[in-house]
């Protein structure tokens, strides 16, 4: 079987950035490193392939970008600053929305691989499924082709690199603040089990369990309908007690402020509202919604930016993370 260019990066000790700039003669590599990665390339009868060398030569100058639904109002607020940033660099895109679902997902992600990108961007952790090998399997196999920049999910891989929103962090500093605010009844309400949920889950959790409130199962609700179903769905479950709700989104948060209008609860005094992802959602709704802003023009920004410099044959972090920012407005009272 031959070697690939993995392989070499792996039995050189060095990252694949370096291998390329072995490859295309860059000055910026030591003649100690240059003398072993060439000399395990000789032992290996290696041969760069055309992907190699497209890291600083022949490049397509386009990008596949893929996120599960664009009609998702984060995820298309992100594609719209990676575009604006990619084409300051020169750089055009391909789009392909993926569905939620495993096929879909690998569907998506092979259809990019195709059309000869210079990198891949994927939004969202829900790329990575639950996380386990069935799940993230294909995404190793395309990284062997191709370097991908996931945002918001993080993998183990030579040629995986990931930004991510602390969203564990970001949850916990909102629960705080509703704990010190006088809130004892929580509620959070989820809308998918993926990474990024259950990192805000955590931090929930972690904010209760330090003010010595019991995490109660019945006020964990994951929710997967839309606005007004939200709203009905709360209204029924007579058995609910809450003072306060954090969602993993602002449209979660929003039939949040429906089922109060039904109910006649004043916001903030009767219950304070904390939704995610700091959207235009946010400001529309009256009252004005806090929410967490986990910074995604900088995290879009970064995987460009990064994108350009792995291109070039720079070295870059494999993982970045990157705090997010609570925009207090009227559902709160703290």
């Amino acid at each position: 079987m031959a070697v690939t260019i993995y392989d070499i990066a792996r039995l050189s000790g060095v990252s694949i950035a370096t291998i390329s700039r072995v490859v295309n003669g860059n000055p910026n590599v030591s003649d100690k490193t240059r003398e072993r990665v060439l000399s395990i390339m000789k032992e290996y009868d290696y041969t760069p392939n055309p992907f190699a060398r497209s890291l600083q030569f022949n490049s397509m100058k386009m990008v596949g970008i893929s996120c599960s639904d664009i009609s998702d109002d984060y995820m298309a607020n992100m594609v719209s600053i990676i575009e604006k940033r990619l084409h300051e660099y020169g750089y055009d895109y391909m789009l392909f929305c993926s569905g939620y679902d495993l096929n879909s997902r690998e569907h998506a992600v092979n259809l990019l691989l195709k059309k000869k990108m210079d990198a891949l961007i994927l939004i969202g952790s829900q790329f990575l499924g639950n996380g386990q090998e069935e799940e993230v399997s294909y995404l190793h196999k395309v990284a062997k082709n191709v370097p991908i920049f996931i945002i918001n999910g993080a993998l183990e891989d030579p040629n995986i690199y990931s930004v991510i929103a602390d969203d564990y962090k970001s949850m916990y500093d909102a629960a705080k603040k509703l704990i010190e605010s006088g809130r004892r009844k929580i509620l959070f309400l989820y809308d998918s089990d993926s990474v990024s949920s259950m990192q805000k889950m955590g931090g929930y959790e972690k904010a209760l369990k330090e003010a010595g409130i019991p995490i109660d199962g019945n006020l964990k609700i994951k929710i997967t309908c839309k606005v007004h179903e939200e709203r009905d769905l709360l209204l029924l479950r007579k058995d609910l007690e809450f003072d306060a709700v954090l969602t993993t989104t602002d449209k979660l948060a929003i039939g949040v402020i429906k089922y109060a209008k039904a109910k006649k609860l004043d916001i903030p005094k009767d219950i304070s509202v904390v939704g995610y992802n700091n959207s235009y959602l946010s400001e529309y709704i009256e009252p004005e919604l806090t929410s967490v802003d986990p910074s995604a023009k900088k995290m879009a920004k970064t995987v460009v930016d990064n994108i350009m410099k792995l291109l070039k044959g720079d070295e870059i972090e494999h993982r970045i993370t990157v705090e997010g920012n609570l925009i207090k407005r009227c559902t709160t009272d703290f």
